[in-house]
């Protein structure tokens, strides 16, 4: 938690943002990254684009707030950082890559953190524009989504000592791996429940036959 409060910590996330190729280079090699603040800016990011789906102007969003659940997007954001980051790790244990599963938390977190003051500013201009401008309003989200991205491939690409064209493999392996551990998780939910049944049949059985 002391990570999460220090002022160097802070201090690296914003050089790392504006020198990404050193920044996340350090990262992997000088510890000087923190899961800590990495898991707080996915918190951010989830608590940011909800705030925008509910607060954003009716102009440029036509979402239902009754249909905005804030602790089920907060779950949800969470559960899909957990799986992208085991994804990745998974994929590249098979292909040398040299970074560890916190480098690659740590890499994925700090990307998240420019969309999210994205989703900020966004939410602040859509009260201002006017039907015919909304191309700003989108052009703002697309700017800074596209940043966090770049963002997020130099860091998979620094931490593991890649390529360019080994990151994008590895990123579409990562992908694939995320919808092979969805589906088996799918899967033993589905057989747990199917257990949970005939048992439970079975219990009933028992007692209406006592």
């Amino acid at each position: 938690m002391r990570e999460l409060f220090s002022r160097e910590k802070w201090r690296y996330l914003f050089y790392t943002i504006s020198h990404p190729m050193d920044g996340f280079y350090w990262i992997r090699h000088q510890e000087r990254g923190s899961v800590a603040l990495a898991v707080f800016l996915v918190i951010l990011f989830s608590a940011c684009f909800t705030a925008n789906r509910l607060l954003a102007s009716f102009v440029v969003s036509d979402i239902d707030e009754r249909t905005v659940n804030s602790a089920y997007e907060l779950l949800t954001v969470l559960i899909l950082y957990i799986l992208l980051c085991v994804s990745n790790w998974s994929v590249t244990c098979l292909m040398n890559g040299e970074g560890r599963l916190k480098d690659i938390a740590i890499a994925i977190g700090y990307g998240t953190f420019p969309i999210s003051v994205v989703f900020v500013i966004a939410t602040i201009v859509s009260q201002f524009v006017a039907d015919d401008e909304q191309a700003f309003y989108t052009l703002i989200l697309a700017v800074g989504i596209a940043y966090g991205l770049i963002l997020i491939l130099i860091g998979i690409m620094q931490v593991h000592n890649y390529t360019m064209g080994k990151t994008l493999v590895t990123l579409l392996l990562t992908l694939a791996a995320f919808l092979v551990i969805v589906f088996l998780i799918l899967l033993m939910t589905n057989l747990m429940g199917m257990v949970y049944n005939f048992f439970h049949s079975i219990y009933t059985e028992l007692i209406f036959r006592v």
